[in-house]
């Protein structure tokens, strides 16, 4: 034990003397949570919509009124007048406004005789956000319009009542989970993998060669170390990012002890599975060639971006062994669900079973020799 915290004390005094790498690891996940979690997820706002009203009847005057209250209250688009339908085309196509709203003549008489009234939309759909958020307002629009003025006694439609469990989830907090898992990969791919590799090529892998230090000490005493940089970077992203997103749960004593726990078993599996890939490569370039493919192939799989029920047969196999998707799952349980031990129950074994399963793989793998 003594000679296995040896090593342990030798990769940690060499890593808290690169404060430059301490903190690089991470800087990049706090700005893609500061960049992405602003850039992304927000409500559309200030977008252009061309009005053509070839009617000029009260009932086209309603929906002008309804796009009046749209841009007073919830910002989503502003009305710009045209008088051509195929100039308003054109400047949707060239983005000069984002929709184009048609209210064809003789609305209003098609209105007042029931005979099918319809109003025109034109979206420039290769943006699917902005065009989804216009398409919502004008469905709201219509929907309302059409509603009758005086209610039947008996419902002619079906309400549905949706009753939403949390408080509104902004993107920062979605984003919150995989960017500590993010975090932790980084550390443990910089602090873990490419220093092992470069230590190989600078000889220094060679001195632990000519001490009784066994195999089994060697690898546990590099991996255990590497398993204290990740919770490191872990702690602090959940605490940093937490406050930054305004999450409130890691001031709660039972939560920070469900996060610990999250975080150690996350930190075990990672450092296992990057020891397992690195422990027979002697080149220092392989692991920054392989980093951007790790990271597509164990990140996006992972349910952090998009939800799993979206991806074909074979991704959806590829997400099941993924150690990166029960790491996310647990961080949302914690922060963003508050569902305790029980929600993360499997994602706490799953994530050690890997952890040591990898471990134990990769020692006999481990060459004891040059």
């Amino acid at each position: 034990m003594n000679r296995m915290f040896a090593i342990v004390e030798r990769e940690m005094r060499k890593f808290f003397r690169s404060p430059t790498l301490m903190i690089m690891s991470l800087m990049m996940p706090i700005l893609q949570l500061v960049i992405m979690g602003n850039a992304f997820g927000g409500k559309i706002v200030g977008c252009r919509v061309a009005v053509i009203d070839y009617d000029h009847g009260p009932q086209s005057v309603k929906i002008r009124e309804a796009f009046d209250s749209i841009a007073v209250n919830i910002k989503t688009f502003t009305t710009v007048e045209y008088t051509s339908e195929v100039q308003a085309r054109e400047d949707v196509r060239t983005g000069k406004v984002d929709a184009a709203v048609i209210i064809p003549a003789q609305y209003s008489r098609r209105v007042y005789a029931e005979d099918a009234p319809v109003i025109g939309l034109v979206v420039d759909n290769t943006d699917p956000f902005s065009s989804g958020s216009i398409e919502a307002e004008m469905q709201l629009v219509v929907s309302a319009l059409t509603a009758p003025v005086i209610q039947p006694r008996l419902a002619s439609q079906i309400a549905l009542e949706i009753v939403e469990l949390y408080p509104y989830v902004n993107y920062m907090k979605f984003l919150l989970p995989a960017t500590i898992a993010l975090a932790m990969y980084i550390s443990v791919m910089i602090g873990g993998g490419m220093l092992y590799i470069d230590d190989k090529a600078r000889g220094v892998h060679e001195g632990y060669l000519v001490t009784p230090i066994t195999k089994l000490e060697l690898v546990f005493g590099l991996n255990m170390a590497g398993a204290i940089k990740a919770t490191l970077a872990g702690i602090s992203l959940t605490v940093i990012g937490s406050l930054m997103a305004g999450l409130g749960v890691i001031f709660h004593p039972m939560v920070l002890l469900e996060l610990f726990c999250l975080i150690l078993v996350t930190s075990i599996a990672f450092n296992g599975m990057m020891f397992l890939l690195m422990v027979r490569v002697d080149d220092p370039l392989v692991p920054r060639a392989m980093f951007g493919v790790l990271n597509t192939l164990l990140f996006y799989p992972s349910g952090a971006m998009y939800p799993i029920a979206a991806f074909p047969a074979w991704l959806r196999a590829l997400a099941i062994v993924d150690p990166f998707t029960y790491v996310i799952h647990g961080f949302k349980a914690i922060l963003l669900k508050d569902g305790g031990f029980t929600a993360i129950r499997f994602d706490l074994f799953f994530l050690f079973v890997f952890g040591m399963g990898t471990l134990l793989i990769a020692t006999p793998l481990f060459k004891r020799t040059l």
